[in-house]
């Protein structure tokens, strides 16, 4: 499985942390109940995936973040060029905009993301 790979219901998980950390795993489990219908068995196994992917930590019995939401994006966003178009961010916008037509404000928002970047 990728580094930066989520599926949907891990995505779920993944936001209730990112929202609520740090939080206790007793208040993990109970709003993985309340928002997922997960027993307290499921919450523990997904949390040490994350942990041991370095996105999440348990110290103590409080779970904090490792990674924020965008970093992790922007790490997933990475690996998906790198593996997908060689690592050529041109060749992904050359396949991305072949199908899906940008609006002016979005090529003013990209323009706006290299000037600030470059």
């Amino acid at each position: 499985m990728d580094e930066y790979s989520l599926g949907m219901i891990e995505s779920r998980f993944a936001d209730i942390v990112w929202e609520n950390a740090p939080l206790s795993t007793s208040s993990l489990i109970r709003l993985c109940e309340k928002e997922l219908g997960w027993k307290r068995t499921t919450s523990y196994t997904v949390l040490k995936k994350f942990i041991a992917r370095g996105i999440f930590e348990n110290q103590h019995g409080t779970v904090a973040v490792l990674i924020t939401r965008q970093e992790f994006y922007a790490r997933q966003s990475t690996q998906y060029v790198d593996r997908s178009f060689g690592g050529s961010l041109p060749s992904f916008l050359a396949a991305f905009t072949s199908k899906n037509q940008l609006s002016e404000h979005e090529i003013q928002e990209i323009e706006q993301i290299i000037k600030k970047n470059h």
